[in-house]
């Protein structure tokens, strides 16, 4: 059984557009199509991350569609979608469908005796209303999981269904805003945190659900099948590299994991508020912190201050649109929160020791882009 590593650990940032297509040609360029059938089965020690999902009555489709897309760019070369590096499978009661909130019926593939094979068991939780149609043997088969330590994934309101059947004990659970009423009425005791996309804590891992689930799936590729698959996730799923979503702005900033949870939930706050960025005594107070304790964690994990650190991560975030899209130099100094672009232009060139405009240039003179020098901007 591999259990997600704790440690914090860095990925390379993925590369720009053209970059990108060359990276996952370079990445998937060894096998053709010819070479293996889309149906031959892989053989066992060739999968580094399978995943049981269980979906309940009326789940969101999105959280199953993410998860399965991500996992599908991860196993295979090229777009063949066979599942060689991961494997994923519905699981439930043969011959049944499930609906989704949206009307769609998924068919389950699997039985639920086959869930020990997996390293993950996922549950995509569906509309709380319907959280108890579901067959005794769907909870039973979540008890015996976690009896074979298996652990288990709360999706959406998967971490509601976890929490009912006595799961979740006193780890903590990541709640989309939207339901914090709910699990406050329906758990008052249990502890939970909005504002992050997923939460590891022991053999609990719970999301949020929506896009978040990407974000999710991704890192459990990062752990188990390395980072030129995560990357290829990222650059696979990300439909505009100009977008200013969480995940694009992960994108350009690299993906990071931390072994401190307080660590983690600040620099996930200060990637989503990049272009109006929070004062450090307000991030130390969404993650239950003091500005001094925040401080002591940023010096510890990273050698910076979590203001530099916020800084260096803007200014990352900078030369990345500076080198992958056409916008002007003052136009990214206030997607990166500067004031103008006199001030961006200024920490740029103390932070990378050239002008954004000059390495501009130059990246257009020789068609490449600049090697990292901001490793400062990563918690590892």
């Amino acid at each position: 059984m591999r259990h997600p590593k704790q440690t914090p650990t860095r990925v390379a940032p993925p590369p720009g557009k053209e970059a990108g297509k060359q990276l996952v040609h370079r990445l998937d360029g060894s096998q053709s199509p010819d070479t293996a059938t889309a149906t031959s089965a892989p053989p066992d020690d060739a999968v580094e991350l399978r995943i049981g999902i269980l979906l309940w009555p009326r789940f969101p489709l999105l959280s199953l569609a993410g998860l399965c897309d991500a996992l599908r760019h991860a196993a295979d070369l090229g777009d063949q979608s066979r599942q060689v590096r991961c494997s994923w499978s519905v699981l439930g009661l043969p011959g049944t469908r499930i609906t989704a909130s949206s009307g769609v019926e998924i068919p389950v593939q699997e039985a639920l005796d086959s869930g020990t094979k997996f390293d993950y068991i996922a549950v995509i939780g569906g509309l709380l209303p319907f959280m108890d149609d579901v067959e005794p043997h769907y909870l039973a088969f979540l008890r015996r999981a976690d009896e074979a330590s298996v652990p288990l994934i709360g999706i959406c309101t998967g971490t509601f269904v976890l929490a009912r059947a006595g799961l979740m004990k006193d780890q903590l659970a990541c709640i989309h805003p939207f339901h914090v009423d709910d699990w406050k009425r329906m758990f008052p005791k249990a502890r939970f945190a909005t504002n992050c996309d997923y939460v590891f804590d022991g053999p609990r891992i719970s999301c949020a659900g929506g896009v978040s689930i990407i974000e999710l799936a991704t890192e459990l590729i990062r752990v188990h099948c390395g980072p030129d698959r995560a990357a290829k996730v990222v650059h696979q799923m990300t439909v505009s590299q100009r977008s200013s979503s969480h995940i694009s702005r992960r994108h350009a900033l690299g993906y990071a994991s931390a072994d401190n949870e307080k660590l983690r939930q600040a620099v996930i706050l200060m990637e989503k508020n990049l272009s109006i960025p929070l004062e450090i005594s307000v991030i130390a107070k969404l993650v239950n912190s003091s500005s001094r304790q925040l401080e002591r964690v940023f010096l510890a994990e990273t050698g910076t201050s979590p203001s530099e650190f916020y800084r260096n991560s803007r200014l990352k975030y900078g030369r990345w649109l500076l080198t992958t899209t056409d916008s002007t130099v003052n136009d990214i100094a206030f997607e990166c929160g500067f004031s103008d672009a006199a001030h961006f232009i200024r920490h740029f060139q103390q932070c990378y020791g050239v002008a954004p405009g000059r390495l501009r240039k130059a990246l257009a003179g020789t068609g490449t882009r600049a090697p990292a020098r901001d490793s400062a901007t990563s918690p590892s």
